[in-house]
């Protein structure tokens, strides 16, 4: 997503490892990518170049479905003693046995709130919002969020008007924001 905007969500064994839909959404496609269980620390996150891109992880695309469609990419990245990935919208278990890249369609609805999958242990998430989505003011890198708290907001009235919507809600992370555009672009996988 060109111009977007992302948050690295990183949950440690001790948090909740489910996960929700952050609004009304249809999710389209899950494509899992088979890959290493590096631990996903910080100290990890420094030694390891590219550590997302190399460890397990399912990309799931979606669209929200109150703002005309707009696509949200949310990817859980598997970590150290979790090797599977559990997606409600698949009748399948994601582990490292999975050759990859393996693309699956679906149309699957999930209303706000909804959970979506979860982890065995803990691990990260990444969130992927386009053009026109904003970090929520004041949101800090470190900070622990909980359920219900907001990560992105979106203009919904006219410029000229500073109301403003609250679109994806975390569930009980810690957060590590970023903006993709100005120089902090998201790890490119190659």
């Amino acid at each position: 997503m060109q111009d977007g905007r992302y948050v690295t969500l990183r949950l440690t064994s001790a948090m909740y490892h489910r996960f929700h839909a952050p609004h009304d959404l249809v999710v389209d496609r899950v494509t899992y990518l088979s890959g290493d269980t590096w631990n996903v620390n910080p100290i990890a996150l420094k030694r390891v170049q590219k550590l997302f891109c190399k460890n397990e992880r399912a990309v799931i695309e979606t669209r929200l479905s109150a703002f005309g469609g707009a696509p949200l990419v949310l990817v859980p990245v598997a970590a150290i003693l979790v090797a599977s990935i559990r997606l409600h919208c698949l009748n399948v278990l994601l582990h490292l046995r999975w050759p990859g890249p393996s693309v699956m369609t679906c149309s699957a609805p999930h209303a706000k709130g909804q959970e979506m999958g979860w982890f065995e242990h803990g691990s990260t998430i990444i969130v992927f919002v386009p053009y026109g989505f904003d970090l929520v003011t004041g949101l800090a890198h470190g900070a622990r969020l909980r359920a219900g708290e907001a990560l992105f907001e979106r203009d919904t009235l006219p410029p000229c008007n500073p109301a403003r919507e609250p679109i994806a809600r975390s569930a009980h992370f810690l957060s590590t924001p970023r903006q993709a555009s100005n120089g902090a672009a998201p790890p490119t996988c190659s």
